[in-house]
């Protein structure tokens, strides 16, 4: 199955769906996430491998991207949801993929995203007691010195 197929078929289990021009990553709004997960795990497209989330901070939001893959039926795919700063909450998918869990916990120690019915959400890198996010371009550290651009 090629890619544009899948976001086709995704595109009609979630019509508020896009697909990304530049990158073919498909965008799905933060509220139809677990809607999207649960059909992308079925039968139908069989992605049993997240492999991957991450997130970036960009003007006015975080993105967090999620990769996906099928080892059964050998295909890929990206999607993405953006969160408002004033909303920083999304539904975890530890309950699909287990790998979701160390992933998840990442974000929430580094860009502060709250994600909801996480088994165990808690820092995993930075100390406990910290409320500080370091990979937000807001964060402030009387140690941490910029790197000049050139």
């Amino acid at each position: 199955m090629n890619g544009a197929e899948i976001s086709g078929l995704i595109k009609i289990k979630v019509p508020d769906a896009v697909k990304e021009d530049q990158t073919g990553a498909i965008i799905i709004p933060k509220g139809l996430l677990l809607e999207a997960a649960r059909y992308i795990i079925s039968p139908a497209l069989d992605f049993d491998n997240l492999h991957c989330i991450t997130a970036v901070e960009k003007n006015d939001n975080i993105e967090l991207i999620y990769t996906f893959y099928s080892i059964k039926k050998h295909h890929g795919l990206t999607l993405k949801t953006r969160l408002a700063f004033s909303d920083l909450n999304v539904e975890s998918l530890a309950k699909f993929w287990k790998s979701a869990d160390w992933f998840e916990r990442e974000i929430y120690d580094l860009f502060g995203v709250n994600f909801l019915n996480h088994p165990n959400l808690k820092r995993i890198l930075n100390p406990d007691e910290w409320t500080v996010h370091p990979l937000r371009k807001d964060f402030v550290n009387k140690d941490f010195i910029k790197k000049p651009r050139y």
